[in-house]
This record gives C-alpha cells, structure tokens and sequence, in this order.
C-alpha cells in the first residue's frame, strides 16, 4: 500500500467570496493552515527509545492551549520536544513515506509553505461535520412519506415497514431508520485551489468543506488527481 504525502492541520475560518482573473465571483472556503510542530515521530525501525512503530508518521499538533489543562504525560512529551510553548489542543498522527519523515525533527514545525500546494491543485479535507442532534428519516435521509389522504392516518412522516415476522422474522442491519445525524469524521475530495497565501497561512478552497467554524480540519493533496504526488 502507497503512504500518502504530508498534510497540515488547520482551522476552518468560514466562507468568503474571491473573485477570479475574469472577474467572477467564487464562493471560497477559508482555511487557517499550521505551523504545527513534530511532536513526535513514528518509524517502521527502532528508534531513539529502541521501540518499533511498524508504520511512519508525523504527530502534529494545532491550536494553542493553557498548560494548566495539560496531563503529566503531556508535559514530558512537550519537554522532550521543545519546551511548554509546544503545547496544542489538538495532536494528530499523519501517515507519511520514509523520505517525508526524514526531512522533519521532534520540535521542528510545519508550516503551509512545506506543502507546495499551488493554485489549480486539488485537495482532500477531513473534517467532522456539524452535529445535528436526533433526526426522523425526512430529515435524515430525504424520504417521501406516505399519501395523506384515502384514509392515511398516523403515518405522515414514519419511515414504513422495516421487516417482516415469517421471514427474516427481525430487521436487517443498516435499515435506514430515525437516528442521530452529523458530527462524524467527513474526508471531501477533489476540492480545487482557489488561492494560496502562505504568509499569513491561508488556503482558499473552492466551495465548502465539512464542519463549522473554527472546527478542525486536515488537508493533503488529493489522492486520486495527485497520485505520484
């Protein structure tokens, strides 16, 4: 299996509109990318603790927080990277290759410029979409109903049959059902550059990207447009 490329962690900023050479008017997404500091590496091989990963990667961190929230574990991994104003809220691990991994040091940063991304690119964001709490399969899934007239009666907006008692005699896995919505993990592909302003670390995307404001996201090159990127 082929490791993908470096990503960078950020915050979604909100929507903004941009307009283009022609003069059109694009709705963009504004992303708020790094610098993250290495907080930690991961190696197929033995490292400095004699301890195998089996996998490599880069733990980045994003989001600066008080050290009074910190765990004592937290603390010795900041001390061992650099010092408390290492600190982030957020700390994820991002699957690199070997040769990525090399070029970046425990306590070095990674800022939205060691990615290279250029205009006309098109990116991968992960993010977790926005909670909506307890929702019925109209608000859920997009179903019709049943007819509200003839008779109908207590069943406007019920999702219908689910199974049957002779056979299977329960109800299948999956059925789509009333149920809690939103706030999972959303990776949304094939998103297009619209601009790139390293020195105040903002990327600006075409459209939007899943979760609100101010929410955590991750960017990479997009799997399937780059993939010998």
């Amino acid at each position: 299996m082929k490791e993908r490329k470096l990503g960078i962690l950020g915050r979604k900023v909100g929507m903004t509109r941009y307009f283009d050479d022609n003069g059109n008017a694009v709705g963009v997404t504004v992303l708020e990318l790094g610098p993250c500091p290495v907080l930690g590496k991961r190696t197929k091989e033995a490292g400095q603790n004699g301890k195998a990963d089996g996998y490599t990667a880069l733990q980045l961190g994003f989001g600066k927080v008080k050290e009074k929230k910190l765990t004592m574990p937290k603390v010795g991994q900041l001390k061992a990277a650099g010092g408390i104003e290492k600190a982030r809220r957020y700390v994820r691990e991002v699957r690199v290759s070997d040769e990525t991994a090399a070029k970046f040091e425990v306590g070095g940063e990674v800022s939205l410029g060691d990615l290279s991304f250029e205009k006309g690119q098109e990116v991968d964001v992960t993010g977790r979409s926005k909670g909506k709490g307890f929702q019925g399969v109209f608000h859920r899934y997009g179903f019709a109903g049943a007819v509200a007239t003839h008779g109908s009666h207590e069943s406007f907006r019920h999702g219908g049959s689910i199974g049957c008692r002779k056979f299977p005699g329960r109800v299948f896995k999956g059925q789509k059902m009333p149920g809690h919505q939103g706030d999972k993990r959303v990776t949304t592909q094939n998103i297009e550059i619209v601009d790139v302003r390293p020195d105040d670390n903002l990327l600006l995307l075409k459209g939007s990207v899943p979760g609100a404001k101010n929410s955590l996201v991750m960017v990479r090159l997009a799997v399937k447009k780059h993939p010998d990127a």
